[in-house]
């Protein structure tokens, strides 16, 4: 066995700063790549930023990061489409387009450089195992998504992926994504995961929901991460935070937690399963 294959290089990558950046950067966001530094022992952090992040809590973790700037939109993510339907009007008027840049972003970034993505709103619980990074392609199911007929389909969560450079998986979904992406929230990528790893499920190695999204995006999912204390994580490689639904405090849908309530005070408290697993991380800074 090569000395490559025994140690993997552990690079990963995030990708952030798409629109300009108003607020210093949240502590939640540097947990993200303070949890990936502290757990992960990984040989480089990319950042992919559009618009730098400032703050104190940037200020802590930038020297640890090596950062990319991003340039023009990439091909498939055509903003025109959103006005084609209720759902891609309602995403813009949300201000979540970003999120569907980063969507096409991510396999770009994977197919050249490979390696792990994973979104900023990601908390590393566990080092995940060197034989991922072996993997041609590693994700994770996520709970099954209804469709308008109210058929529960299988979904498979793009917030952590693990590939090598130049995926045949990642190739095959980026080209589909190019096609399908019509402003819709996950036509292109969830569910467009699914749908070819069901054709070709030898190009994809992948992990039972518990490895990266015990808690999925529900009530009862986001009450067990935010506002109850889990100490069921056993298997639990990262947690998902599913921020998008919770982040404003004018959406309260999904929790009446949102972005002000979590604080280091928060965090420090550790009553909550977040909080309880990101205090080692702010401990550490003091």
């Amino acid at each position: 066995m090569s000395v490559a294959a025994t140690h993997p290089r552990r690079e990963f990558h995030f990708v952030f700063g798409l629109r300009p950046q108003h607020e210093p950067m949240h502590v939640a966001h540097w947990l993200a790549l303070e949890s990936c530094r502290r757990t992960q022992d990984p040989s480089a952090i990319h950042f992919h930023c559009r618009h730098l992040p400032h703050g104190e809590w940037w200020e802590r973790i930038a020297p640890h990061l090596s950062i990319h700037r991003v340039g023009a939109p990439p091909p498939g993510f055509d903003r025109k489409r959103y006005a084609d339907t209720a759902e891609g009007r309602d995403i813009v008027g949300r201000g979540y387009d970003y999120a569907h840049e980063a969507d096409f972003l991510r396999l770009e970034i994977l197919l050249e450089a490979g390696g792990a993505y994973a979104d900023m709103d990601t908390l590393f619980v566990a080092r995940y195992p060197d034989h991922w990074f072996g993997c041609e392609c590693v994700l994770g199911e996520e709970p099954p998504i209804a469709g308008n007929d109210g058929v529960r389909e299988p979904s498979l969560c793009n917030a952590v992926i693990l590939a090598r450079p130049g995926a045949s998986f990642l190739r095959r979904w980026l080209d589909d994504a190019r096609t399908s992406f019509d402003g819709t929230w996950n036509r292109h990528s969830c569910a467009a995961a699914a749908r070819l790893w069901a054709e070709a499920p030898d190009q994809l190695h992948l992990l039972p929901q518990r490895a990266f999204y015990r808690h999925g995006p529900s009530r009862a999912g986001l009450a067990a991460l935010l506002e109850q204390r889990d100490e069921r994580l056993d298997g639990v490689a990262s947690l998902h935070l599913w921020a998008h639904l919770w982040w404003a405090e004018s959406r309260t849908d999904f929790s009446r937690f949102h972005a002000g309530e979590f604080t280091p005070a928060w965090i420090a408290r550790g009553e909550t399963t977040v909080a309880a697993a990101a205090r080692r991380f702010l401990q550490a800074q003091a």
